[in-house]
């Protein structure tokens, strides 16, 4: 049986890439720019690549630690779409305490 393969994106590029997950070669080279790709995981669903809000929500969540792996149940549960979600969680964050990558998955705010 073929490994699994797993997303890599390349957010410079705005390009996403499967792959099949190597833990002995962790480090991906973006065909496109020769920049690094970063692991976002098996569930992930690239945006198009001229949707910018997107793909700047997308950067905000990679930068917080959030990814997309599968959990036992199904897909990785919510995370943001928009960009004002995302600025509403963060708000909600700053507020409480709460860490950003906590708020960011957070399905409904109190």
């Amino acid at each position: 049986m073929p490994p699994a393969k797993t997303s890599y994106v390349c957010l410079p590029c705005r390009a996403s890439y499967k792959q099949p997950y190597d833990r002995d070669r962790p480090e991906r080279i973006c065909p496109r720019c020769a920049g690094p790709l970063t692991h976002v995981g098996s569930a992930f669903a690239a945006p198009r690549r001229r949707d910018t809000a997107a793909w700047r929500t997308l950067s905000v969540l990679l930068h917080a630690g959030v990814g997309f792996h599968k959990s036992c149940c199904g897909g990785p549960g919510y995370r943001p779409r928009s960009l004002r979600e995302v600025r509403e969680r963060m708000t909600h964050a700053r507020r409480t305490g709460e860490p950003f990558a906590r708020a960011l998955v957070r399905p409904d705010l109190p």
